[in-house]
């Protein structure tokens, strides 16, 4: 079997297009820009060069950024304050704070802080919470980008059993909620895994879809899956790779050669699923300045 690739960064290409347009449809119509501002805290390369992809993403779509950097000793009150200054300003429609954090900086009481209609990451217990109520204004990026993946690629998801690897929140619980929702492009019947999960590979050869989300490089195997399935692989690993400069690869956490000999469809690492977070975040800060405009458009 020849699997389709089902390639994020053309559906992402899309989808910023999109937003492009919308924004310019909101200066033309209010005079307004959307505005993303961004918190990063240490020097991290991996998360300087995610926030660098997203102030692009951002500028290309015709959005104003406000990118604050903070050194790797700044205190938890420091990058609160950072983060209510972002809060207070009007031009600021979307707020995103760059994970991980240093070990002096509780995770959560940061994104806590995020007033939750600036909230774009989804991640405020608010805006989680109206996700699983089935009212969700901002659907975490990656969740919502795999959504639009297997939308825009003609995959039906109604019905079909969906096993989600991986727990966190950030990827495994709200996708499982996103995909069990009464809703388009929605209605799954969802079985969510993890490291401590017993019998899994009976479990995962009984799905028609597969998202792959635990964090371990190739986890899953070709004999951990059926024919036929569609497999989502959210995983960003380093391996080492002594052949290349870097002197590693990524790979995801699905074994791709082996697996897509039996997949009707998977996504690659990289390119797969990594493109479409950024798009999905400029789309929730688009909608969050069309929010701020017509209140009524919240769970629209």
């Amino acid at each position: 079997m020849a699997a389709k690739i089902l390639r994020g960064t053309a559906i992402a290409e899309e989808i910023r297009r999109e937003v492009a347009d919308g924004v310019a449809e909101m200066r033309d119509k209010h005079g307004i820009a959307p505005g993303i501002g961004v918190a990063l805290v240490g020097d991290d390369p991996a998360s300087a060069v995610y926030v660098r992809l997203k102030e692009r993403a951002a500028i290309e779509a015709g959005m104003t950024t406000d990118v604050a950097r903070l050194s790797g000793q700044a205190s938890q009150g420091e990058v609160l304050d950072e983060v209510q200054r972002l809060n207070e300003d009007e031009r600021i429609h979307g707020i995103l704070v760059q994970l991980p954090l240093p070990a002096q900086v509780d995770e959560n009481t940061v994104i806590e802080s995020i007033d939750p209609d600036k909230d774009v990451d989804g991640l405020h217990p608010f805006n989680m919470g109206l996700l699983m109520a089935g009212r969700a204004v901002f659907v975490p990026a990656t969740p919502g980008g795999i959504q639009q993946i297997l939308a825009r690629s003609g995959v039906d998801i109604e019905g079909k059993n969906t096993v989600v690897l991986g727990r966190s929140n950030i990827v495994g619980k709200p996708v499982a909620n996103l995909l069990m929702q009464r809703a388009s492009g929605a209605n799954a019947t969802v079985t969510v895994c993890h490291t401590r999960t017993r019998n899994l590979e009976s479990i995962t050869r009984q799905a028609d879809i597969v998202i792959a989300a635990i964090g371990r490089p190739r986890f899953l195997t070709a004999d951990m899956v059926s024919e036929g399935v569609v497999v989502i692989d959210v995983g960003i690993n380093q391996v080492d790779a002594p052949e290349r400069r870097r002197g590693y690869r990524l790979v995801g956490d699905v074994d791709y050669e082996a697996v897509r000999e039996k997949a009707a469809a998977i996504t690659p690492v990289p390119g797969g699923v990594g493109p479409m977070t950024i798009a999905m975040l400029l789309r929730n800060t688009l909608k969050a300045a069309r929010i701020r405009i017509h209140p009524q458009l919240r769970h629209s």
